[in-house]
């Protein structure tokens, strides 16, 4: 079996393990910010054990829908010393996934509570070691400088050593759909945890009242009908020598066959957005249509002729929506100070926003904001509080209602 390793938003760890049960890993460890877990069938003869595993690997790319990349750990062992960091990166057979033109960049070095820990003096090292290994392997004395990039990222926690390879290449919040992201949106992936950290049914209504360029109800609706996030897209692991040749193509395409395969059209979906920005809705429907004809194409390749249903944007502002049904969802990413105009402008926006609980009176409500006054803006205490750091920006998560009715089922 292989190791995987994905990060995600600090907080939400719970839910990319829990998603990565549900498609079939076993997490193993849980660190800030990522999830440590295994891929592939154990028994099986040597052939047979590495496509599970190559596949396993490419599934994880294509269908997370909350971590931000996958990587490959191919090293993981103690480290007190540059000899050992040398030795234990050399004896990695890194020319087994590299061809002979790519060129190797070691983007990120992370030390904790470790003996080494300069950086930069192991990034040096590390990148050295891959080189010496490749160059024997090559018989080559000078090895690429530039052309195609392959990543590695190094993490050195309590003298313990993690060397890991990038399968996925662009983070996966890129999806695809997405030309025209708006003022501030939200990450998809942080969308997504949004989704899980509600327990949303996908029968359940949604409506984001501050959609701005659709993100929510676009991973809602990706969520709603099963379809995997990574099909308008390709990764870096398509690049490295394992995935190269007919053998490699063809489990990829099964790979992507299977997503296919899985995409759900027969289920009630009511996903709705609304902004009063009416140039911003312009680029919501327009990724939504991409999102949407993303799948479709997915459908045609493995003989399915089925569509699927865009959410509904409409141009609205907030305090004059009302509820069309008795009772459904309000998921937001509202304006708040730190993205757009100013903190005091952020808590008249949140106070007016109270309105919503008497225009929506059966209707659960989750709110992301970094704002700490939110609670007190929008004259109510949550239910439920999580916070979330994606990115450099530290957030927190509100939920009002029921939030747990919802349940776990999809």
């Amino acid at each position: 079996m292989i190791t995987l390793v994905s990060p995600c938003a600090v907080g939400a760890e719970p839910v990319l393990a829990n998603e990565l049960s549900l498609l079939g890993f076993t997490p193993t460890e849980r660190a800030t910010g990522r999830v440590v877990y295994t891929a592939g069938v154990e028994n099986g003869d040597a052939s047979a054990v590495r496509a599970s595993e190559l596949a396993a690997a490419y599934r994880a790319n294509l269908r997370l829908r909350t971590a931000d990349r996958v990587y490959l750990r191919v090293v993981s062992c103690p480290c007190t010393d540059f000899d050992s960091l040398f030795e234990a990166v050399r004896a990695f057979p890194w020319k087994d996934w590299f061809r002979k033109d790519v060129r190797v960049v070691v983007d990120k070095v992370r030390t904790h509570k470790s003996r080494l820990s300069s950086e930069r003096a192991v990034q040096g090292v590390v990148h050295k070691a891959i080189y010496a290994s490749l160059g024997a392997a090559w018989h080559m004395e000078n090895l690429p400088q530039t052309g195609e990039t392959a990543t590695v990222r190094v993490y050195l926690e309590k003298d313990v050593l993690s060397v890991m390879l990038d399968l996925s290449g662009m983070p996966l919040h890129r999806r695809g759909y997405r030309t025209a992201g708006g003022e501030a949106p939200i990450r998809e992936t942080l969308a997504a945890v949004l989704l899980q950290l509600c327990l949303w049914k996908r029968k359940t209504p949604l409506h984001d009242p501050f959609c701005g360029s659709g993100t929510i109800p676009i991973e809602a609706t990706l969520f709603a009908h099963n379809i995997a996030p990574g099909l308008g897209r390709t990764f870096a692991l398509e690049a490295l020598s394992p995935y190269l040749g007919e053998s490699g193509r063809r489990l990829v395409e099964a790979e992507r066959a299977a997503a296919a395969a899985d995409i759900r059209t027969d289920c009630l979906v009511r996903v709705t957005g609304s902004d009063i920005d009416a140039g911003i809705l312009v680029s919501a429907r327009g990724n939504a249509e991409r999102a949407c004809s993303i799948a479709g194409k997915a459908l045609s390749l493995v003989g399915r002729t089925e569509s699927i249903a865009r959410p509904d944007f409409i141009e609205a502002s907030f305090d004059s929506l009302e509820a069309p049904y008795p009772e459904g969802l309000i998921l937001a990413n509202p304006p708040y100070g730190e993205r757009l105009g100013d903190a005091d402008s952020a808590s008249a926006l949140y106070a007016s926003m109270a309105g919503l609980r008497t225009a929506f009176p059966g209707w659960d409500m989750g709110f992301i904001t970094s704002h700490e006054g939110f609670e007190e803006a929008f004259g109510s205490p949550a239910s439920r509080k999580k916070d979330l750091k994606s990115g450099n920006l530290e957030t927190r998560f509100y939920l009002y209602g029921k939030g747990a009715t919802h349940g776990n089922s999809r």
